[in-house]
């Protein structure tokens, strides 16, 4: 027995109505997704922190996931694992046509796609999509769990390539600034919770928009801003000493705030 062929086992016994897991038998699709998530993203920051160790088991607990969903699949008639690797299997294939041309020879739907990039690819396969499902819109194809900021590179992406969007850098300044108006002049107004919510997330939108123009991915570039957050406040704390146990003061902000600019010049 192979060991992805022990994996499934593992799995198929777990989810033994009979004698297995009693927590594994109460999940679902919907109750497994957020250990998904967050087995994801735990790839993630073991790469970022070159734990290769950790990243063995990481990815191993991220495999565990696909073959959870494939199991639950499986119990309701819909799929199982081998079609999971069978079908990344045809997309790789078919997303390579020069590559692994050989297979691909005598396949009328493939012949469009042999002098396409990988993207143009994608385009085409969300046309064929859409037009079985019946929608036309360029926006289709954006999946909604993924993070907020991602989703709004992506919609800004797609909407340019129908020309909605600007060719230089200060139109997209100028709007940062404009949202940003309307936020302090709705905060200054006291508005509703939810007014003040829907302009701050514009300034957010509008935030992802220059990212995207400079090229820059808008996680990574929080998730960066996120740990330099963390490795200075760090250093502040050690600064502080036994004063960080101190009441909140505007003394104590103020030898804070000057413990961080000494953080900041530091590095």
């Amino acid at each position: 027995m192979s060991d992805l062929e022990t994996l499934l086992a593992i799995m198929s016994r777990l989810r033994d109505p009979n004698s297995g897991c009693e927590w594994d038998l109460a999940q679902t699709y919907d109750t497994i997704t957020p250990h998904t998530i967050e087995e994801a993203y735990e790839v993630l920051d073991a790469i970022q922190r070159k734990d290769f160790e950790g990243l063995k088991e990481e990815l191993g607990d991220l495999l565990f996931q696909i073959v959870f969903y494939s199991q639950l699949s499986l119990e309701n008639n819909r799929f199982e694992f081998s079609d999971v690797v069978n079908s990344i299997c045809e997309k790789m294939v078919r997303r390579h046509p020069k590559i692994f041309e050989e297979q691909n020879q005598g396949q009328d739907s493939m012949k469009e796609l042999n002098n396409l990039s990988w993207e143009e690819i994608k385009t085409v396969e969300r046309q064929r999509k859409a037009a079985v499902k019946g929608s036309t819109s360029v926006l289709d194809g954006i999946t909604w769990a993924l993070p907020a900021l991602s989703i709004a590179a992506k919609l800004q992406q797609k909407a340019s390539t129908m020309g909605f969007d600007w060719s230089e850098i200060g139109p997209v300044m100028e709007k940062i600034r404009e949202e940003l108006g309307e936020l302090q002049e709705e905060v200054q107004l006291e508005s509703s919770r939810k007014k003040i919510e829907e302009e701050f997330g514009d300034l957010l939108f509008a935030c992802t928009n220059l990212g995207r123009h400079l090229g820059l991915n808008p996680e990574e570039s929080l998730r960066k801003a996120n740990k330099k957050f963390d490795r200075r406040f760090r250093r502040v704390e050690a600064l502080l000493g036994d004063a960080a146990q101190l009441t909140v003061s505007p003394d104590k902000l103020g030898v804070m705030q000057r413990y961080w600019e000494q953080v900041k010049l530091e590095e």
